[in-house]
Parts: structure tokens; C-alpha cells; sequence
């Protein structure tokens, strides 16, 4: 287990079909071989308490959310949420948006990119449309800022496959500051990469109303990270 604090999600809504929770970077959406504390379970510990509930607690996970990010994670808090929100996901009718501070200078204020993007282990390439485990990757992207080195990303995921973000924006010499694996020049403090589920946007599994869950950004964010930047 980590010796160091990691820090708390925030609740940011609960009712008795989900709950919506503010992940903090470096906690992992689900028990891994690390054995660190992840967000199911904290979840499951949490509505225990806030709900005197005993016995085993349901919270089921409908997506995911990479550990060293941070950001919107809407969990089930029954198996017909589970099955309804999951389907959401499935269909890429859920809304997803995301800030990230990529490394250089995008070129253009706005664009949209497709990629054919393969798992391998451990991380996603990109690969040719032909290939066996090709998978159909889309977002759409615009600025909001620039500094000397950095751009910061406004990103409307309109697909959901492993590591998008990270890989295309590396594919086109623009990584996300801190992420090493895909070629960052240096890590961040806290080991975590500069990508933020800002918002979002599901419909309710019982009620079908649209509900949109944001997340703050954390503060500095985002030009405090560059004083974490190697010189290039």
C-alpha cells in the first residue's frame, strides 16, 4: 500500500440508482495488483456509512477513468443502472469533455481527428485502418489557451477506446505533460498526467433526464504545470 496521503474523491451527486464521484490522479477506478485504496471501494465505503447500510454494497463500474488522471466517474448503485449506464457508454451517447495541457503549440484553433488505435501492453499505438485489432478512435478538440510552451485542449471524446487522448495527441508530437509513457519530457510531482474529465453528461437510468456532472479543475491548473517542465 502507498505511504504517502492520497488525496479524497469528492462526492458530487448520489442518489439511489448512481453516484458521481471527483477522482483524484493516481487513484485507480478498481482494484489492481498495486493494492492501493481505488474508487470502488472507497465508493462502497462511503455509502455504507452516509446510508447506515450493512452487508456487502452494490457499485458497479460503467466506465473508466486512466489512474494518473483525474476528473468525472459516474458509478451504478444498482444492476439495472449498471446495465442502462453502461449502455450509454457502449452507444457513445454519453457526453464526455476533457481539458488536457498538451506539450508544443497545436497548430489551428480547432479541429477533428481520427485514428485507428491497437491496445498492446500496458499502452494503445496507432495502426493502420486494416489492421486485425484496429479500433475506430474520434475526438473532436479546440484551444482555450496557450503559454510559452503548452496548449491547453477543450476535447469532446466522441469514442472511448485505451489511452485515446494520450495517444493521439502524441501521435501528433503534442503529449500530455507529465505522461511519460507517451513521450513527456518529464514527470509531474505527483506522477500524474495533465488530463481532466471535466464534465459528464448521462441520462438518468430511471428518470431519462440529462444530468451533466463537472469537476473543478485543481488549483494552478493549468499553467503551474509548466514549472514541472524539463528544459527542451
Amino acid at each position: 500500500m502507498r505511504t504517502v496521503a492520497q488525496p479524497e474523491p469528492t462526492v458530487l451527486y448520489c442518489d439511489n440508482h448512481l453516484l458521481a464521484l471527483d477522482k483524484p490522479a493516481g487513484m485507480p477506478v478498481q482494484a489492481d495488483a498495486s493494492r492501493d485504496l481505488d474508487l470502488q471501494s472507497w465508493a462502497k465505503a462511503w455509502i455504507a456509512r452516509q446510508f447506515a447500510k450493512p452487508g456487502n454494497v452494490f457499485c458497479g463500474i460503467v466506465h473508466r477513468l486512466d489512474r494518473p488522471a483525474r476528473g468525472v466517474v459516474v458509478m451504478a448503485r444498482t444492476s439495472k443502472a449498471a446495465a442502462r449506464l453502461a449502455r450509454q457508454f457502449a452507444d457513445r451517447s454519453a457526453g464526455k469533455i476533457y481539458h488536457a495541457v498538451v506539450l508544443g503549440h497545436v497548430v489551428g484553433e480547432h479541429d477533428l481527428w481520427t485514428d485507428w488505435l491497437a491496445p498492446t501492453e500496458g499502452s494503445t499505438r496507432t495502426v493502420a485502418q486494416g489492421h486485425p485489432e484496429a479500433q475506430r478512435a474520434e475526438l473532436a478538440w479546440r484551444v482555450l489557451d496557450r503559454s510559452a510552451g503548452c496548449t491547453l485542449l477543450h476535447i469532446d471524446l466522441h469514442t472511448g477506446r485505451k489511452h485515446q487522448i494520450r495517444a493521439q495527441c502524441a501521435r501528433r508530437g503534442h503529449p500530455l505533460v507529465g505522461d511519460l509513457r507517451y513521450g513527456a519530457t518529464a514527470p509531474l510531482p505527483d506522477r500524474s498526467i495533465a488530463l481532466l474529465a471535466r464534465s459528464l453528461t448521462v441520462a438518468h437510468p430511471t428518470r431519462g433526464e440529462a444530468l451533466t456532472f463537472s469537476a473543478a479543475p485543481p488549483p494552478g491548473w493549468p499553467w503551474h504545470l509548466e514549472d514541472h517542465l524539463a528544459p527542451r
